[in-house]
C-alpha cells in the first residue's frame, strides 16, 4: 500500500495521533464529571468493568487493559477491595500470582450505573448512524491490533454485554473478532 500521509500532506488537522489525543482528552472530563454523584470515580469504573467478565484477572493485565501504571493502580484496587468490590486471590496453578475478581455488589455497581454510561455515548454518537458507529469500533479495533503487533500483547477484552439480556450489540460480525 502507498503510505498515506507525505511531507506535503501531514499536519495536525489530519494527525489520526493527535485527533485520537484531542478526543480522549476531551472526553476524560466529561466521563469523569458523569461519575462525580457516584459512589466511585471513573478510574473505579474501569477497572470494575475490565474485571467484569473475568477475563481480565490480575493486576498486571488490569494495567496493560485500561492503561494504568502499577502504583496508581495498586492504590485503586486496594481501595476496590476495602469496598468491597472486588477481592483479591491466589492462583491455583501459580500460588505467587495474585488474582482479582468482583464480588456480587461490584457486579451489581457495574450493571446499576451502566445504563448512565451508555446514555453519555448514545448522546455523543447521536450524530452518527449506526453503520458509522460500527465503522468507527472495527477501525479503531484494527487500530489496536496493529499496535499490539508491535508489541507483541493483546488486551483481553469481552464482546459480552455488560447487562445479561439487553445486549447493545446489534452487528453479529462483531462478535467474532
Amino acid at each position: 500500500m502507498k503510505p498515506y500521509y507525505t511531507t506535503k500532506n501531514y499536519g495536525i488537522r489530519n494527525s489520526v495521533g493527535y485527533l485520537m489525543r484531542i478526543c480522549s482528552n476531551r472526553l476524560l472530563p466529561q466521563m469523569e464529571a458523569l461519575f462525580e454523584d457516584q459512589e466511585l470515580t471513573f478510574s473505579q469504573w474501569t477497572t470494575l468493568v475490565a474485571l467484569h467478565d473475568g477475563r481480565v484477572a490480575t493486576a498486571g493485565d488490569l494495567a496493560y487493559n485500561i492503561c494504568h501504571d502499577a502504583g496508581s493502580l495498586t492504590r485503586l484496587i486496594d481501595q476496590m477491595v476495602t469496598r468491597g468490590f472486588v477481592t483479591r486471590g491466589r492462583s491455583e496453578s501459580d500460588r505467587r500470582v495474585v488474582t482479582l475478581a468482583l464480588t456480587p455488589p461490584g457486579r451489581k455497581l457495574v450493571e446499576a450505573l451502566a445504563p448512565k454510561v451508555m446514555g453519555f455515548w448514545n448522546g455523543m454518537l447521536a450524530g452518527f448512524s449506526h453503520a458509522e458507529v460500527d465503522t468507527l469500533i472495527a477501525l479503531l479495533s484494527r487500530l489496536v491490533i496493529a499496535t499490539e503487533a508491535k508489541t507483541g500483547r493483546k488486551l483481553k477484552v469481552s464482546h459480552d454485554p455488560i447487562i445479561s439480556g439487553k445486549s447493545p450489540v446489534t452487528n453479529s460480525k462483531r462478535r467474532t473478532s
